[in-house]
């Protein structure tokens, strides 16, 4: 018998031998150009990280990387058709988000500085990567909104619709409640609707949910309309009624058995049913696949804008260039900010 081959077995290509050959050079381009802009907008991605991390109503927002991952990874066979080109008109995004980041640092308003930070990077990718790839990832793009930390204004009117809702099942289930603002009395003790209770969390949770499945699944603006909608109503009605069985179970149990009972129900659980039940009713809609959303490699060539956006196009190099030109001006302005703004 001859020997068996002691060569080893053949290994799996490389990754880079996996990456269609006109990417290679635009992705690694992609990569230079993002961190450059997310370096000089340091400061605000590390408050948005911290703020996913350690703040409960943001803590969904850790989902949003991973989900515009899968979306990209949708699209790899129709990106595969495509080849990326810089484009110049890319860099006045740029230009756009860092002055936007500026404005935030200097007014000292984080909304504005994180939503600049995000439509910095976002430019990014229309600039190294051109239109017709923009167009394809427009999805994944768009989702980068729902990175920004945002809600906290709507908090005040959540909490008093909360409470209105609240009052109102608690006197129809036979309690006898009064209300003052968000404070509610009823003979089991006082109850306030306090900040964490007013479901902002849930409630942005849930719209960027609806976008996710209204661009993924569904293709009727109709229905896309009808399920956003629901995506606000629901939750805010839920969460009325969360508010409510708190009481209700109160005036059984005793308030601190109450508040344990909130504690549990009001987390992620009760988050996953309402999610649930909202897909269950809306599952027979659905019209479409994931991997269908948006437009393909084709289409987007062959919208006729793009024949006109062809003379904007630009060598990387130069690109890359201009680039790192903004990214110098914009950390010199925020260098001597504190100069310009007297603080």
């Amino acid at each position: 018998m001859p020997p068996e081959s002691l060569s080893p077995p053949a290994r799996a290509p490389a990754l880079i031998e996996r990456i269609a050959p006109q990417w290679r050079e635009p992705l690694v381009a992609l990569a230079g150009a993002a961190a450059l802009v997310m370096l000089v907008a340091a400061r605000g991605w590390g408050e948005m990280a911290h703020q996913w991390w350690n703040i409960d109503t943001y803590s969904h927002i850790l989902l949003i990387p991973p989900l515009i991952i899968w979306l990209i990874a949708l699209k790899r066979a129709e990106l595969a058709k495509i080849t990326p080109q810089g484009w110049l008109p890319g860099l006045g995004v740029v230009g756009a988000g860092l002055l936007l980041w500026l404005i935030g640092r200097a007014s000292d308003i984080n909304l504005i500085a994180h939503a600049g930070a995000v439509g910095a990077l976002q430019g990014v990718v229309l600039a190294v990567l051109g239109p017709r790839v923009a167009l394809v990832l427009a999805l994944p793009l768009g989702m980068g909104v729902f990175l920004v930390p945002f809600g906290d204004e709507i908090i005040p009117p959540l909490q008093m619709i909360t409470a209105a809702i609240t009052i109102a099942l608690t006197n129809a289930s036979g309690v006898v409640a009064e209300i003052d603002g968000i404070n509610i009395y009823t003979p089991a003790g006082w109850f306030i609707v306090a900040e964490a209770c007013s479901g902002v969390k849930f409630l942005i949770a849930m719209v960027t949910l609806a976008v996710l499945v209204c661009f993924t699944r569904l293709s009727s603006w109709k229905r896309r309309a009808l399920f956003m909608l629901a995506a606000v109503i629901v939750p805010v009605l839920a969460n009325g009624v969360r508010a409510w069985g708190t009481i209700y179970v109160a005036q059984f149990y005793g308030a601190e058995f109450a508040a344990g009972f909130d504690h549990i129900i009001y987390g992620w659980v009760f988050f996953a049913i309402v999610v649930a039940v909202m897909l269950a009713g809306a599952w027979r809609w659905f019209e479409r696949e994931p991997e269908d959303y948006g437009w393909s490699a084709e289409e987007a060539s062959a919208l006729p804008l793009f024949a006109r956006l062809d003379t904007a196009y630009a060598p990387l190099p130069m690109l890359l260039s201009l680039l790192a030109v903004m990214a110098l001006v914009a950390s010199a302005l925020a260098a001597f900010m504190p100069a310009l703004t007297g603080t």
